[in-house]
């Protein structure tokens, strides 16, 4: 048995760490009278950058200066410092697993399963995560976009986890449904979506299943093994 997972939104609360962080930016960009930038804020403008691809594979401060420069014509480099180590340190500071990882990846694990993580974004800004966290070594491999060059909007990293490990019996365990649930159906996978963090509420077109938690999710994965048993 194969289970792949997502990280952000899944097994941590990435969308909620990351609020924290706006919120203390807002001030920094009034004070400095950023006022496009706070307003692209404001009207949630940043929702269009979800479908470019090498947006997930960016390095963090390649990520805010890209954000900026979608705003202004010239961006100061201190400014962008500035703004991507107040951001770093709240980020962190607020970042948490969810209490139903740890028994999920330990349940996957009592299955006698194997674990592999898919993630988008860059390899420095997950592996921060998986340290910071405590739980890179849960994971047989860890499949990051930066790392491979493919985003989770693309089928390559789903298919590159599926040719490490060979196995007919494959789950996907994800918050979002246009890029970790329609992978996982590009591998055969069942599909298992979610439902929290920014993506929470989007429609679900390639979902097996929609499932409240991580717990939920892994009663999902013991009865459709002992289905198969």
């Amino acid at each position: 048995m194969l289970v792949l997972v997502d990280l952000d939104d899944t097994l941590c609360n990435t969308w909620e760490a990351g609020r924290y962080s706006v919120l203390r930016l807002v001030p920094y960009l009034l004070r400095r009278r950023k006022f496009r930038a706070f307003f692209y804020i404001l009207t949630a403008r940043y929702r269009e950058l979800e479908q470019l691809r090498d947006l997930h594979t960016l390095d963090f401060d390649k990520l805010v200066e890209r954000v900026m420069r979608k705003v202004y014509a010239k961006v100061d480099r201190g400014e962008l410092e500035e703004i991507t180590e107040l951001v770093d340190r709240v980020f962190f500071s607020n970042l948490r697993l969810y209490p139903d990882a740890l028994p999920f990846l330990e349940g996957v694990r009592g299955l006698g399963a194997r674990l592999v993580l898919i993630t988008d974004s860059s390899t420095k800004w997950q592996r921060k995560k998986l340290e910071y966290l405590g739980i890179k070594d849960h994971f047989d491999a860890l499949i990051i976009s930066g790392e491979t060059g493919h985003s989770k909007l693309e089928p390559h990293n789903f298919r590159l986890a599926r040719h490490l490990f060979p196995d007919e019996e494959i789950y996907m365990v994800g918050d979002r449904d246009d890029t970790d649930m329609r992978g996982g159906k590009e591998i055969g996978a069942t599909t298992i979506l979610v439902q929290r963090g920014y993506f929470r509420g989007r429609l679900a077109r390639h979902a097996d299943y929609v499932v409240k938690d991580l717990l939920e999710a892994l009663e999902v994965i013991r009865r459709e093994h002992e289905k198969r048993a």
